[in-house]
Parts: structure tokens; C-alpha cells; sequence
């Protein structure tokens, strides 16, 4: 055979080879985006794996809430009888302990109604949905890390309590929550996740209550040049009236 005849021969068969190397390539790449989809559509359904999930966050957020309470070390206290010379003046250093445990109560209170507040909040989305995803599980988780942090955010604001900082990552904490909701919903609905029963009234009704909150967050957060201790105040006076609506609540009338 001629060098020329050989050297096109090869060539033909490399090419060949090449070819069906990039066939293979291809092939295998559109199994791995057909097993990619199959996985997507199956994974995350389960709402009720979710909701458990969320329960047990906001459980372990609620109680490191409650275990950053801690009464401070004091001189040893002695029970008196109540009728006893000097029983009253006794007592002096456990209203103190209360009095300097207090404010940081208060932060404590804001913070778990807080966390009530969202937790019914994912409640009433969940039961809207009629089933899930891999892109909705994956919001939720991302909304559920917003719930985790909320521990560390109200611990920084009761150890800073006049701090305007410390107040801003609080309600920068409490607007990244409102967000992923807002955005959990919209996909929902844009991914026909949704459940037969549920109109566009219920959507409307948690969109405009979620929003109506975060605005009244922020003119809270607003007051915070004029005193910090105004702003938290009003933040707390907020999430109690929202708690004992509907039948008293100012956000219920939005």
C-alpha cells in the first residue's frame, strides 16, 4: 500500500474513532440529564419529611432562646422567716437578679414570638401546597438556615441592646426570612405546586400580610435613631398584637 493510501487510512480511522467517542460523549450525557430530571421530579415530595424537618428547627431555635437566660452568679442567700427582723431587705439581691435579667427577657419574648410568628407562617403556606420539589425543599432549607440564625441575632441584640448595629442584623435577619417566604410561594404556584382548593385569595392574603409585617418591621427599625429601646419595643408590641389576632389584631385589618 502507497504511504499516501496508508496515511489517509489512518486518518479515516482515527476520525472514525473520534467520531464515535463524541457519539458516546453525547450519549451519555443525555442519560445523565434524563436520570438529572427523573431525580428532580421524584425528590423533595414528601411535604411531611418537611414539615418535620421545621419542627424540629424551630424547636432546638426555641430552646436556645430560653437556655441563653442566665442568672447571674451572686453573693450566697440565706432563707429568712417572712415574719423575721430584716426578711424583706433579704430579698434584695433576687429583685436585683430579676432586675438585671429582665431586659434580656424581654429580648428572649421577641424572639420566640418571632420564631411563632414564621413558624405559622410556613404552616399556612405548606398546607396550600398540594405537593413538592427539589427546588421548594431547597427554598425551605434555605428559609429554615434564616430560622437557625435567629438564636445568634437575638442573643447579639440582648447583649447590645442600645447598639443600632445589633438591631439592624435582627431585622436584616427578619426581612432575608420574609423574602425566601415570598419567594417559596411564587415558586409554588409557578411550578403548579399548589393544591385544587387553593385560590388566588389565599395567596394574596399571605402575600399582603407578609409584606404588611415587614413594613411595619421597618418603620419600627426606623424609630432607632431616636432610641433603640423605642424600636424594640415596637417591634414586640407588633408580633404580640399579631399573635392574638384575628380577633383583636391591628395586622389582621390590613
Amino acid at each position: 500500500m502507497p504511504v499516501a493510501g496508508f496515511g489517509c487510512a489512518m486518518m479515516s480511522t482515527s476520525s472514525s474513532l473520534l467520531d464515535s467517542g463524541a457519539g458516546a460523549d453525547v450519549t451519555l450525557a443525555r442519560h445523565a440529564r434524563r436520570v438529572m430530571a427523573h431525580y428532580n421530579r421524584i425528590a423533595g415530595q414528601d411535604l411531611g419529611r418537611l414539615a418535620a424537618l421545621s419542627d424540629g428547627i424551630f424547636a432546638v431555635a426555641m430552646t436556645l432562646l430560653v437556655l441563653d437566660l442566665h442568672v447571674p452568679a451572686t453573693q450566697v442567700w440565706h432563707e429568712h422567716l417572712l415574719w423575721a427582723p430584716g426578711a424583706a431587705s433579704a430579698e434584695a439581691p433576687v429583685w436585683q437578679v430579676i432586675t438585671d435579667v429582665g431586659p434580656k427577657f424581654a429580648i428572649c419574648l421577641l424572639g420566640f414570638v418571632t420564631l411563632g410568628m414564621f413558624w405559622l407562617g410556613q404552616q399556612a403556606q405548606l398546607n396550600l401546597i398540594a405537593r413538592g420539589d427539589r427546588t421548594l425543599a431547597w427554598i425551605h432549607i434555605m428559609f429554615l438556615f434564616g430560622i437557625a440564625v435567629v438564636p445568634f441575632a437575638t442573643a447579639l441584640l440582648a447583649a447590645f441592646t442600645a447598639a443600632r448595629l445589633a438591631l439592624l442584623v435582627y431585622w436584616v435577619n427578619l426581612v432575608y426570612l420574609g423574602l425566601v417566604q415570598l419567594a417559596g410561594l411564587r415558586y409554588a404556584e409557578r411550578a403548579g405546586l399548589l393544591g385544587e382548593q387553593t385560590g388566588p385569595r389565599d395567596l394574596r392574603a399571605i402575600r399582603r400580610r407578609i409584606v404588611a409585617v415587614q413594613g411595619l418591621y421597618a418603620a419600627a427599625v426606623a424609630l432607632c435613631p431616636l432610641s433603640t429601646y423605642l424600636s424594640i419595643a415596637v417591634i414586640i408590641a407588633l408580633q404580640l398584637d399579631s399573635a392574638v389576632s384575628p380577633r383583636i389584631g391591628l395586622l389582621n385589618r390590613l
